[in-house]
């Protein structure tokens, strides 16, 4: 993960309002911010197609029997244009562990297990802190061996939670292999259950726009002359991503059947391991600041978060494209709202080679489009 070497004056944030009927607005607020002058925000918008950028906000308000209203704000969210989601993946696959153990009956967040072959023991529960604490990918990829791609899939598009592909694991040789690893959990003291393997279908070939991206990749320290395919990659464009957000933080707005299905206990705790500094989480707070992974609003700084400040997120980053999607709420103003983005900063063209412009234009410009929808969700207020 990036640790960014500029601390700056950071201005003080946000919280307030949600959804019953979705109104839609294409336009401002959201063009009022990507047209600004700020140089942090120029630096991508000069030029936002070769940036990929992509954005989704929801101003949050409650009418007057205090049922949260959305009214949504686009700015080229296009389903057809792929974008790689990086370690957004997570985000899914952390809910729906904790839905599948509900499901089971006889395990909990807490019940230890192992995959065959591994010396780890764990539970799920600690999994999903370290997916969003420090985007553990070995985490992500013990649940995904417990899950498998087809009941991801399944659930995300029995949820309506489509156009979604999770086709492949994070940063191992094998990631794209259709059988999941046999896992062996505690069901008590004494008795041991064997979670057999499961064969998952081959994912098609996406049929997206942008793709093949590049002028370059490398491959074994070799450069390719050619571009990178991401056509069997992970798919999680940002209005699914944006609605998975709504879908956990206000369950009420949707039919049941739309709804994650978890136990009380275990949403309490998704969502205070998603607010959760890395500290808090245990990890070195040295190495993980509190604005570790918080891309929006403190993206380009090293800082303390204020209290009355509430983050709920989950970043991804891989191959110069930068995610975040964050349900942000300031207890002292009220003003409340999610907001989704991705921006691609790779200045050379070449994939795969770990030469991106994270830290001097992506984190910069996403920090910013944060802060400046913030303050005008302040100005907008009444």
């Amino acid at each position: 993960m990036f640790r960014i070497l500029c601390c700056a004056f950071f201005l003080v944030l946000i919280t307030g309002a949600c959804k019953k009927e979705a109104t839609t607005d294409t336009s401002a607020p959201l063009e009022t911010v990507l047209s600004s002058d700020l140089p942090k925000i120029r630096k991508v918008m000069d030029d936002p197609d070769a940036h990929g950028v992509q954005v989704v906000f929801s101003r949050i308000t409650y009418d007057s029997a205090g049922k949260p209203v959305f009214k949504d704000f686009f700015y080229h969210a296009d389903d057809s244009i792929y974008f790689y989601p990086a370690s957004t993946v997570k985000f899914p696959m952390a809910i729906l562990a904790l839905e599948r153990v509900k499901e089971k009956k006889w395990m909990n967040r807490n019940t230890r297990f192992y995959l065959e072959e591994d010396t780890v023991e764990t539970t799920v529960g600690e999994e999903v802190k370290k997916i969003f604490a420090v985007s553990d990918n070995e985490a992500f990829n013990r649940l995904f061996e417990f899950l498998g791609t087809d009941y991801v899939n399944q659930k995300m598009e029995d949820k309506g939670l489509m156009p979604f592909r999770l086709s492949h694991r994070l940063s191992v040789e094998d990631a794209a292999n259709i059988a999941t690893r046999p896992i062996v959990a505690y069901k008590n003291d004494t008795t041991m259950v064997q979670l057999f393997s499961s064969y998952n279908k081959v994912p098609d070939t996406l049929k997206l726009k942008e793709t093949f991206k590049g002028k370059g990749y490398m491959k074994d320290s070799v450069l390719v002359e050619e571009p990178m395919d991401f056509s069997m990659k992970n798919y999680y464009p940002v209005k699914t991503l944006h609605n998975t957000m709504k879908r956990l933080i206000f369950p009420e707005v949707y039919p049941e059947e739309q709804r994650f299905d978890l136990r009380e206990d275990d949403r309490k705790f998704l969502l205070a391991a998603m607010k959760a500094t890395p500290a808090q989480a245990g990890y070195d707070a040295g190495e993980y600041p509190d604005s570790f992974d918080r891309f929006f609003l403190y993206g380009d700084t090293i800082t303390t978060i204020p209290e009355h400040l509430e983050i709920y997120n989950k970043v991804g980053y891989a191959y110069g494209t930068l995610t975040d999607c964050a349900y942000i709420k300031d207890k002292e103003s009220g003003v409340e709202f999610i907001l989704t983005a991705t921006v691609l900063v790779n200045e050379n063209g070449i994939f795969n080679d770990g030469v991106y412009d994270y830290e001097k234009t992506g984190l910069p410009f996403l920090a910013e489009l944060g802060r400046q929808i913030y303050k005008n969700e302040l100005a907008v207020r009444p």
